[in-house]
């Protein structure tokens, strides 16, 4: 790959992962728009890597909570919120694992990454997103995040595993249909995609390792510092702009590219 495809990939992913606009379905169009080759595993695992940083960088306090939490939790220490937290991101990481390995054995995941598969999850999702932050209500705390909320958000995100409805988008839609508030919501969807990223990277790993060379190692090292620069540089903006404004302009973007999209395929 060159280096401007590198971090093409490298920014577009950085950019969307943690913004409800769907990552997995702008790297996907990526080669289906210009004709460039499609990135392969290896700058997948990579690019997920540098994001997966940089949400543990920005959210540290609640990282180091969850590297407290682990080794409590095994202990049976529940009584403990930082090993609460830990359970609450297993419940809520277990629904998308296994939906995601049966999706993955059957190759239903490679079926539904068309073009016009994204332009109709864009828009659905979008007014979905908007549906729910303009009716949901902002009285619930992360803090007082239960097992059963942590579930139905694992549900919620779910829905993920269709290219273009975006991880952090449907995790915040759930989180705020359950009536937290903008900036709790977008925490919890962020904390959320921690051990999702590790377990997609796990899983691809693997695979990746079997044919890896020294070439492809360097555009990875590349690709993982561009996309965690990215990704931090998003994450702030976004958590930023939320204390003052709603996800109205990513619903309104979401749209567009969406209609954009619907009329290239059918059209």
């Amino acid at each position: 790959m060159t280096l401007l495809h590198l971090i093409l990939v490298a920014l577009i992913q950085g950019i969307t992962e943690f913004l409800p606009v769907s990552s997995s379905g702008h790297l996907i169009l990526l080669p289906n728009l210009t004709g460039l080759e499609d990135q392969g595993q290896a700058i997948d695992v990579a690019v997920h890597v540098g994001t997966l940083f940089a949400v543990m960088l920005y959210f540290r306090s609640d990282t180091t909570r969850i590297a407290r939490g682990v080794p409590k939790l095994m202990t049976g220490r529940l009584d403990d919120p930082d090993s609460w937290l830990v359970l609450c991101l297993v419940i809520a990481t277990i629904p998308v694992v296994i939906v995601g390995f049966i999706l993955n054995r059957t190759g239903l995941d490679d079926a539904m990454r068309s073009t016009a598969v994204i332009g109709w999850t864009m828009i659905v999702f979008g007014l979905v997103l908007y549906w729910a932050d303009r009716t949901g209500s902002s009285e619930r705390s992360g803090d007082g995040w239960t097992l059963r909320h942590a579930f139905i958000m694992g549900l919620w995100q779910v829905l993920a595993l269709i290219p273009g409805t975006s991880r952090s988008g449907i995790t915040i839609t759930g989180a705020r249909r359950l009536g937290y508030g903008r900036e709790e919501a977008a925490r919890l969807a962020m904390l959320m995609s921690i051990p999702t990223i590790l377990t997609s990277g796990v899983l691809l790993t693997g695979e990746v390792i079997a044919t890896a060379d020294a070439a492809a190692a360097r555009d990875g090292a590349i690709a993982a510092a561009f996309a965690f620069l990215a990704a931090l540089a998003a994450l702030w903006g976004m958590m930023t702009l939320l204390k003052r404004v709603s996800f109205t302009p990513y619903v309104i973007y979401r749209v567009i590219l969406g209609t954009i999209l619907l009329a290239i395929a059918y059209i």
